[in-house]
């Protein structure tokens, strides 16, 4: 009975070792370089397995499982009301993934119909400081660092036992509680955390292209100056027929394909002109 029990609680360490944590964040953001008052707010979750960790828009997971449910209710067609997907639109619509076996951090995200996906090629060069404070309940240190053009300022806690942090930061002795660009344009601060039982699945419409990091911002820069010329298929990147619906009458929300990409060209003109101040700068 006693070698039961020991092999039971071996079990049960191993268990809750193995399950994934989530920290939630919020994340502050001024994208618009005309107009610093304009600030957008929204939490954004970092899973934490042993294995990887993913950090991911709050409302992205929200989103896609609304489209999943829609989906599979229309029998493939989904109906989706406009105004409820429109509550949860984000300004995080990347994924950053880190690899822990091989040390590799990717990049995620969608231009047009397709997802790209880039090895980051630079890394983090931490100056750690011995300046010391506390934040919430964790006792937290300073590091800084200069990354894609701008300046940040970190502060990590060995409190919890995890290297890592939101976005693309990591490679402190310690998780990353609060981290800030000396502009005040971004900042990213620890809310809360708690275990999950696994990484959610996200939804990945279109096509998944591997490039080089210099090619997805090539790309990304031909996108805001013609963005429909990378949805020349189907209906701009929407991979099955839907009707969005916005309250205003039986199936009242039905677009033709030409209207759509009308609208979807303008939104996607308008939201180009209030990005101009970008988390990367170079």
């Amino acid at each position: 009975m006693k070698k039961l029990g020991i092999i039971a609680l071996a079990l049960f360490i191993q268990q809750v070792s193995a399950q994934t944590n989530r920290f939630v964040y919020q994340v502050t953001m001024k994208p618009d370089a005309e107009n610093k008052t304009d600030i957008k707010t929204e939490n954004a979750y970092l899973d934490i397995s042993p294995e990887k960790s993913v950090f991911y828009s709050e409302n992205r997971i929200k989103r896609d499982s609304i489209m999943q449910k829609a989906f599979q209710a229309g029998g493939g067609r989904g109906n989706i009301n406009r105004e409820q997907m429109e509550s949860l639109r984000t300004n995080i619509n990347y994924t950053v993934e880190k690899d822990k076996t091989n040390q590799k951090t990717y990049f995620k995200d969608r231009i047009g119909r397709d997802l790209y996906s880039y090895e980051e090629d630079r890394p983090l060069v931490w100056k750690i400081s011995s300046e010391t404070t506390k934040i919430g309940e964790y006792k937290v240190q300073k590091a800084e660092t200069d990354f894609a053009g701008r300046k940040w300022t970190a502060w990590f806690t060995t409190d919890l036992p995890y290297q890592d942090g939101p976005y693309k930061f990591g490679g402190l002795p310690g998780l990353v509680v609060k981290a800030e660009d000396d502009k005040g344009d971004y900042s990213f601060d620890l809310m809360k955390n708690y275990k999950i039982a696994e990484f959610p699945t996200l939804n990945q419409f279109g096509n998944t292209l591997k490039v080089k990091r210099m090619d997805f911002v090539k790309q990304q820069q031909k996108f805001k100056s013609d963005p429909m010329s990378f949805m020349t298929q189907g209906t701009g990147g929407i991979s099955a027929p839907m009707r969005i619906g916005g309250g205003r009458g039986p199936g009242g929300g039905n677009e033709n394909p030409a209207d759509m990409r009308k609208r979807m060209e303008e939104r996607v003109k308008e939201e180009a002109k209030k990005n101009t101040n970008p988390i990367e700068l170079q």
